[in-house]
């Protein structure tokens, strides 16, 4: 998502931005890649080119819009087990092939080990609880796992790779339940708790986060604009109680007064059903994704007729009702929704391609993206990667920086 949006649409097109990750993948030279954010719909296409680098081996996520997908090449890895698919974590086992030149008994020994690879992709926004219970529930299939396969006291000894998008900082609960190795019901994210009672991580000892291993600070791995404290009204904080600034809804005001054509009487004008198709195509490219369209469809006087079926199943189903209108008050709901939903630079994109973009202020940075390992292995070599500017831009095909490391028994 560039922001602002691109002049040069080459620049912007996947075709670019796929040379740019085939190059950097290239040099890294890993065994396994793990990705987030990851499209089903074209992801043969898009990633045949991992091919090319010898990654053979892939396991896209089951469910969702976005996808993690582990890679790997089978020339030096087998899988031992199923991939194990959890709420936004995808779990791989791997060993190591027997190089065919070497037949000692060390190096059998030493090959004849489960690796773990815990590839993860935390829910973004206010969802501290479920970033917990994600990075929990991945925690315990890798142990359900290591004791199908009969690992010898896996709480201990467990070859674990942990890695992705935690959509968090140092200070955000799933981060400090990995390092710290407990949470209690005293633990706030945000002014709220996170869990009724005490959990424990299920390892012998806490995980170790790689980039820290180093004596530098780890660099950040979102570098982005500067737009929360442009979009939320500074008496409140980002995700406690996220209210509009004045600024951002002046541009969605003068948005909703561009598209709306539906005159009801009163020398105003509302937008209608056409009108709101319009402005979705717009921010979108297409009818029916996006948040801002089932909420524009819920805003509108859509429900459910069986209000039984479940959250997804009525994702699935949200039409905008083709007799009703869109109001101001029902138009500036949506995009409340997304900013509870810590969706800043979604809003961002939508405002700036209805030709209301908000100032260039200066660069966010985080460190969201991160890789941690057990007591069993050892990090020999970590990878940086950094930039100064905004991501994605000529160079860098993403807005999360690549982080990488490479693995060896204590």
């Amino acid at each position: 998502m560039y922001y602002p949006p691109l002049e040069d649409d080459d620049m912007g097109s996947w075709n670019y931005r796929k040379n740019l990750l085939k190059d950097r993948l290239s040099v890294l030279d890993a065994d396994v890649v793990c990705l987030q954010e990851c499209a089903p719909e074209s992801f043969d296409d898009d990633f045949q080119f991992m091919q090319d680098l010898g990654y053979d081996g892939v396991e896209l996520f089951k469910k969702g819009r976005f996808r993690p997908a582990t890679f790997w090449r089978t020339s030096q890895l087998e899988l031992t087990s199923s991939p194990v698919h959890k709420d936004r974590t995808l779990l791989t086992c791997f060993r190591r092939k027997v190089p065919t030149t070497d037949y000692s008994d060390e190096n059998d020994n030493a090959l004849n080990k489960n690796w773990y690879v815990l590839n993860c992709h935390l829910q973004a926004g206010n969802q501290a609880q479920r970033r917990v219970r994600q990075i929990n529930e991945g925690i315990r299939a890798v142990l359900t796992l290591a004791r199908k396969q009969e690992e010898q006291d896996p709480e201990k000894s467990i070859r674990l790779v942990v890695c992705g998008d935690f959509n968090g900082g140092k200070e955000c609960a799933a981060v400090r339940y990995l390092e710290d190795g407990r949470l209690d019901e005293t633990f706030l994210e945000d002014g709220n708790t996170v869990t009724s009672s005490t959990k424990t991580l299920p390892l012998y000892s806490p995980l170790q986060d790689v980039a820290t291993l180093l004596e530098r600070d780890p660099p950040a791995t979102l570098v982005v604009p500067e737009l929360i404290s442009q979009m939320i009204d500074d008496t409140n904080t980002a995700y406690e109680d996220p209210q509009m600034s004045q600024a951002l809804m002046q541009r969605l005001t003068t948005i909703y007064q561009r598209f709306a054509t539906h005159d009801v009487g009163d020398g105003t004008k509302q937008m209608n059903v056409d009108d709101v198709e319009k402005w979705l195509i717009a921010i979108n490219k297409e009818l029916g994704r996006g948040d801002e369209f089932r909420e524009a469809g819920r805003q509108m006087g859509w429900t459910d007729p069986d209000p039984e079926r479940s959250h997804a199943e009525q994702k699935a189903r949200i039409t905008l009702p083709r007799n009703e209108l869109l109001t101001l008050e029902g138009f500036l709901a949506v995009y409340q929704q997304e900013l509870n939903r810590g969706k800043f630079w979604g809003i961002a994109h939508d405002i700036a391609v209805l030709g209301e973009p908000l100032p260039d202020i200066g660069v966010f940075r985080a460190r969201y993206d991160r890789i941690y390992c057990s007591a069993s292995i050892w990090p020999v070599a970590v990878v940086d990667t950094c930039c100064d500017v905004p991501c994605p831009n000529p160079t860098e095909p993403s807005d999360h920086l690549p982080v990488a490391a490479v693995f060896t028994d204590r």
